[in-house]
């Protein structure tokens, strides 16, 4: 019987975090994952919380235990990064975050004798890299993705820069954030404990605004000023990392600085190419050919295997060859610039600018639209949804496309929002 309660409860709490839209597919090892971060109580309670944000007396009256208790458990998850904990409008709320990016990083941002993190590592690398129906929920459904590249600001000319938008540089995220984390890369640090790691820098990853205040404020990341957070960043330049951060424009929360070797984020760019698994700059390379004597470090150093030796179909030197661009491969981070010694390459813009959501309820909302899943985030079972996080939600849906706002009506099959959508005349 007792067996039979921690898989009901773990198998709960696997549906609950299969509603966001990125989505967690239940298997046995994300069961056996679940096991090693919570206890089969908090797994039962767990599975209760809604998607949005909840104060202490909400919990209590979903977990029908008093407030008190209900603080308690909250401090505790929060205290483990299972949870999140801010205020909002003044209220203290916790919030569960996806998997990723969120208490799947958290667990291994920073060295931790709870848990085992070796076999916690383990359990993610067949999760994620042998059983793969994780990543393909993460990274391949739908059009609008989790996260975006930023560009290697180092490679562009003075005329290009101008094209950049704030919210396009990594430097200004991390000097407008409210509050700046360094954690653990979570990617290298489980390919430490599976021998697999790279020299990359560990102690590099960012968190920021909300999410760091968290991470800071329970030990598990350290507080850094902007001045600090600006070196690391060209400390990741200089070992040619590409910056893979949340894709919204406002208030970014996590800025990530990946090796093509250990971060899944690269690994899926290049498993999944066609589906666009992470979403480009605005730039791509362009290669003046004729100038290229085939050195290969550009393909050496492209993290997503978008570069290639070709031959140069030279009469005059049969085996000369020069690099070549797959297009539909590229991010646009422009490491291959930076790394060219022959400076044949350049950034160019993209002829049409990849749409970055404004913030996270609007990006939330577009990625349900396209999964299927926009009831998920509007009828919660559990989620004591207020009324003006209800507008939230539609009033992100009336700032889609008029294509994607048709979409959600449909799924909604309300008469309500069909009222909502034509009232805008669209």
């Amino acid at each position: 019987m007792a067996h039979h309660t921690l898989k009901s409860g773990y198998s709960r709490l696997a549906e609950r975090l299969n509603r966001y839209p990125q989505g967690a597919p239940p298997s046995q090892l994300l069961f056996k994952i679940l096991s090693l971060l919570f206890s089969e109580k908090e797994a039962e309670l767990v599975a209760l919380l809604p998607i949005k944000p909840v104060t202490a007396a909400q919990a209590s009256r979903v977990w029908k235990i008093s407030e008190t208790e209900s603080r308690k458990v909250l401090e505790e998850l929060a205290g483990r990064a299972i949870l999140v904990d801010m205020e909002l409008n003044g209220r203290q709320v916790y919030v569960l975050p996806p998997p990723m990016a969120g208490f799947f990083e958290f667990s291994l941002m920073r060295t931790r004798g709870d848990i085992d993190q070796k076999l916690l590592s383990e359990l993610f690398y067949q999760y994620m890299n042998v059983e793969e129906d994780f990543i393909r929920e993460l990274f391949t459904k739908g059009e609008t993705q989790l996260g975006q590249t930023f560009i290697h600001e180092p490679v562009l000319s003075s005329a290009d820069a101008l094209h950049v938008l704030d919210y396009e540089r990594a430097s200004e995220v991390i000097k407008t954030a409210s509050h700046i984390g360094i954690g653990t890369c979570y990617c290298r640090h489980k390919m430490h404990h599976l021998d697999r790691a790279c020299a990359a820098p560990m102690e590099i990853c960012m968190s920021l605004n909300s999410a760091a205040s968290s991470l800071i404020k329970h030990g598990h990341a350290r507080q850094v000023e902007v001045a600090e957070g600006l070196d690391l960043l060209q400390q990741a330049y200089e070992h040619n990392l590409v910056q893979f951060g949340e894709n919204v424009r406002e208030d970014v929360n996590f800025i990530c600085n990946c090796c093509g070797c250990c971060c899944e984020a690269m690994i899926a760019a290049r498993r999944f190419t066609i589906l666009n698994p992470v979403h480009t700059t605005n730039f791509i390379p362009q290669i003046k050919q004729s100038d290229c004597n085939g050195c290969g470090k550009c393909v050496t150093i492209c993290p997503v295997e978008a570069l290639g030796l070709t031959s140069a179909n030279d009469p005059q030197q049969l085996t000369r060859k020069h690099a070549s661009l797959i297009e539909e491969r590229c991010l646009g981070c422009g490491l291959c610039v930076r790394n060219c010694p022959q400076q044949v390459i350049s950034m160019k813009a993209r002829p049409e600018r990849v749409l970055t959501p404004l913030n996270g309820v609007h990006r939330a909302v577009v990625m349900a639209v396209e999964r299927d899943k926009l009831q998920n985030l509007i009828f919660d079972n559990q989620a004591l949804l207020s009324h003006r996080a209800l507008a939230a939600v539609l009033g992100a849906i009336l700032r889609l496309p008029p294509v994607k706002r048709v979409m959600a009506s449909k799924q909604m099959k309300s008469r309500y929002l069909e009222k909502l959508v034509q009232r805008v005349g669209l």
